[in-house]
C-alpha cells in the first residue's frame, strides 16, 4: 500500500516524513496504524494493523524509520 518514494494506494513514506517533519508523532502514527483511518492523505481508508501482524516494538521502529525517509 505504501512505497518509499511514490504514491501507491497510500502516500509514500517520503510524503509521510515531509508532512510530519520536526513533530513528535511516533505515538500518534503508531496509533493510526493500529486503528486504521482515512482523511489525512485522501479518502482511501487504511486498514487497521493489529499486534498479531507487527509487535509494538517493531511498529515503533518502523514508524521511526518512515519518519527519517
Amino acid at each position: 500500500c505504501h512505497a518509499k518514494d511514490k504514491k501507491l494506494v497510500g502516500p509514500s513514506f517520503k510524503d509521510i516524513a515531509t508532512k510530519y517533519k520536526g513533530q513528535d508523532v511516533v505515538a500518534k502514527l503508531s496509533e493510526k496504524v493500529r486503528k486504521g483511518g482515512a482523511g489525512t492523505f485522501g479518502p482511501v481508508p487504511m486498514a487497521p494493523v493489529g499486534p498479531d501482524k507487527i509487535s509494538d516494538g517493531d511498529l515503533k521502529a518502523a514508524v521511526e524509520l518512515i519518519l527519517k525517509s
